[in-house]
């Protein structure tokens, strides 16, 4: 089912959100930093918002037309929507709270019936519960249940992990990997998180500023940003001003001061000389001894290592290689090729992971 917005407009002071977009994937992520617009969109979509133009439509129904003065409110979209904060009755028990949400459901909650969604969600052992007794991953299991059992045609799903710990993230994502799989319900799942939208999401929309700047699977939107500012967004750790020199066969070669890289000449625009090279750090792979390996890369590099940096469970290495490459390695890798500041290594990188940005 395809949610279509089309020239959707809102100012609020002094931030303006403009959106042009038709979302058609099973889970579509709206991803950006606070203060992009994500969560303004989603209340605009569920009717919480009213915007100054536009129209949104959810398959054949009319949500919101301001020009013909159409705005269906929250209650009639069959919109299930799920705030960061659970925002679920606290007078009611956690059985009162679906049954609540029920009552919207009529002919069509056949498919999502208490039962079976509780059973999902694992909640079973929680329906007499108040609440106010609930822990933080168990309010958001309820408040999925509630948007659930209401039989929605869509559903928003704002920040719902945020506040939780890693652990407690990390139960809760397979109760939404079961709602995508086991309900054919379309879901906008908003987050600033990109491990969330890589476990969940089939499409990622990309905001910044109130304004949309890339749409598409979630793949080729963290592998091949479109502009400096997705790949900045989305976390591309190595972005970096290149001189293309010749595109022959589809491949291109581009120079980084002294250094040549190999990469997909992919829709470059005749005449395009600047670009951006734009490397993801998994993309990368360290080796001591280049001449004993046999691989298909055709970037490979020889650099020092100036930096490693833990991040959790991996380690981040900053090397130079003519130009600043940013690696992602594991501990035990870290250790077994004996890294430290000053070592030397081979960097090897595929040439179809060297996207290319053009500039200006």
């Amino acid at each position: 089912m395809t949610l279509a917005l089309h020239g959707v407009r809102l100012r609020a002071g002094g931030f303006t959100l403009e959106i042009e977009a038709e979302f058609t994937a099973r889970v579509t992520g709206l991803f950006g930093a606070s203060g992009s617009g994500k969560t303004t969109l989603v209340e605009i979509i569920a009717g919480l918002r009213r915007p100054d133009a536009g129209r949104i439509c959810l398959g054949d129904t009319v949500l919101t037309e301001v020009a013909s003065g159409v705005s269906l409110p929250p209650e009639r979209r069959r919109i299930g929507y799920v705030p960061q904060d659970a925002a679920l009755f606290p007078h009611l028990s956690v059985d009162g709270n679906l049954r609540f949400a029920e009552r919207r459901a009529g002919a069509a909650g056949e498919a999502f019936s208490r039962s079976h969604v509780c059973t999902v969600l694992g909640i079973g052992g929680l329906l007499s519960r108040r609440v106010t007794d609930l822990s933080g991953g168990e309010r958001q299991r309820v408040a999925l249940a509630r948007a659930l059992v209401s039989a929605p045609r869509l559903l928003l799903l704002d920040e719902p992990l945020a506040g939780i710990d890693a652990s407690l993230k990390e139960a809760i994502l397979p109760y939404l990997q079961r709602i995508r799989d086991e309900f054919a319900v379309p879901m906008v799942y908003v987050s600033h998180a990109a491990q969330e939208m890589i476990a969940l999401c089939d499409d990622l929309a990309v905001l910044s500023s109130g304004r949309l700047l890339q749409l598409g699977a979630i793949d080729e939107v963290f592998r091949q940003p479109a502009t400096p500012e997705v790949a900045r967004i989305v976390g591309v750790e190595t972005v970096q001003p290149a001189r293309l020199v010749e595109v022959r066969d589809g491949l291109a070669t581009v120079s980084l001061g002294p250094v040549s890289l190999s990469a997909l000449a992919t829709d470059l625009p005749h005449g395009t000389t600047a670009v951006l090279v734009s490397i993801r750090a998994e993309d990368v792979i360290l080796i001591k001894d280049a001449g004993a390996v046999q691989t298909s890369a055709r970037n490979h590099l020889t650099g020092t290592v100036r930096a490693i940096v833990p991040a959790g469970p991996i380690v981040r290495i900053e090397l130079d290689c003519g130009f600043p490459l940013v690696a992602m390695l594991t501990r035990q890798s870290v250790e077994e090729l004996q890294l430290a500041p000053g070592v030397r290594v081979s960097a090897l990188v595929k040439a179809p992971h060297v996207h290319l940005i053009v500039r200006g």
